[in-house]
């Protein structure tokens, strides 16, 4: 490879992290590495977790606040939001990996180089652009002004919109946590959906290049297989997305307002909105994969046709050799290399999932739904019925 195709590749580099709170973490140095935004994540979701405590204890709703009853506010603040902002730093490398991985092995050849360079441009316009930020904190703020008093909040802090005095009367922490908390984890889970959507779009442009696609290539994907580790990378979001709704479904569980059989239809709904978000994406290459597939099984099959009929006529046929020796012959190998061949064509994904890929990312959605189980079978009762069957007794 020649120094000036290095530097075009190097030169072919793919974001989809900006906007105005990208630009801001910046700017107070809690983003490094242009992507590893961690810390913004930590600050993001500990500093109102704690004026909200402040708040909670100034105005006595300690009772309230560290019950189970307000676990979706812990989860949501201390655990979710932290987790959308490791995702960025895990999987943030891996989106212009991709890139690079599709330009270095030929994959996308370099006449549709042009054609890449544009596209990855329409994306950094849209994603450093402030508008969809700002219209995705004005959805945030306006889902929550149309819940009813009689929310969970309302029960906790008093309702927003009530009078100063009496049951259910406004409170600072539950205007902080109407109007600021809810609204920041809101649009930070839209922030992140606006970013898949980008991905989405990318990827699907990705799919009309002319790309070339190997139907050999060992990962059994074209040579798009590294597409995989980028959506494995994917598994915190996952994390956070389940651990929301877990913590939303604990208080009324525990207060037996919801029976734990109402549980599976949301978990089997959580699952497939984890499918057509994280999995749904990689759809996009099917159809070229089907035509690799069969452009592929049609030309090894005739290769290995061509091929196999040689090898009966020299040695099974009438003019086999009497004085070579077949044992060590290469022929054999060469069988069999090409037997290999078309099983890997035979075996080409149309979606580049792999059962490894899957386990992540369903461990990543059902672990955090796990807890729930403690809430219908107690800890201490399971402990006594594992000792009970362990001794005998």
């Amino acid at each position: 490879m020649s120094a000036s195709e290095v530097s075009s590749e190097r030169t072919i580099e793919l974001s989809l992290f900006g906007g105005p709170l990208y630009r801001l973490g910046c700017r107070l140095r809690l983003i490094r590495e242009g992507t590893n935004s961690t810390a913004l994540g930590l600050v993001l979701g500990i500093l109102p977790w704690m004026v909200l405590l402040v708040l909670v204890l100034v105005e006595g709703f300690g009772h309230a606040f560290f019950s189970i009853e307000a676990v979706g506010a812990h989860v949501r603040l201390l655990l979710a939001i932290p987790l959308l902002f490791v995702c960025e730093a895990f999987i943030g490398p891996r989106f212009n990996a991709f890139v690079q991985e599709i330009v270095r092995s030929r994959v996308l050849p370099e006449t549709a180089r042009p054609p890449l360079q544009y596209e990855i441009a329409r994306v950094a316009r849209w994603k450093d652009a402030w508008v969809p930020e700002a219209l995705l904190l004005l959805v945030a703020v306006l889902t929550g002004l149309g819940a009813r008093d009689t929310d969970l909040v309302s029960q906790l802090f008093g309702a927003p919109g009530t009078h100063a005095s009496g049951a259910g009367a406004t409170s600072w922490t539950s205007q902080w946590y109407w109007l600021a908390c809810l609204p920041l984890f809101r649009f930070l889970l839209l922030r992140w959906l606006w970013r898949i959507a980008l991905w989405c779009f990318f990827l699907w442009r990705v799919s009309k290049l002319d790309l070339r696609l190997v139907p050999i290539h060992p990962d059994r994907a074209g040579g798009l297989g590294y597409l995989e580790l980028v959506h494995t990378e994917l598994t915190p979001l996952i994390a956070a997305i389940s651990a929301a709704v877990a913590a939303s479904l604990a208080p009324d569980i525990a207060s037996g307002r919801m029976t734990f059989d109402a549980v599976y239809p949301v978990v089997a709904f959580t699952l497939l909105v984890d499918v057509v978000l994280f999995i749904g994406p990689l759809c996009v290459f099917s159809r070229r994969l089907w035509q690799c597939k069969v452009k592929g099984l049609s030309d090894y099959g005739a290769l290995a046709e061509q091929y196999v009929n040689a090898f009966d006529r020299k040695w099974l046929g009438a003019d086999a050799p009497s004085a070579e020796p077949l044992l060590g012959t290469a022929d054999i190998q060469s069988l069999a290399d090409l037997s290999n061949s078309v099983g890997i064509v035979r075996d080409m994904r149309l979606v580049i999932v792999s059962p490894k890929m899957l386990i992540y990312l369903a461990a990543a959605a059902l672990l955090p739904l796990l807890p729930l189980v403690l809430l219908k079978y107690p800890l201490a009762d399971l402990l006594a019925k594992f000792a009970r069957g362990l001794s005998g007794l």
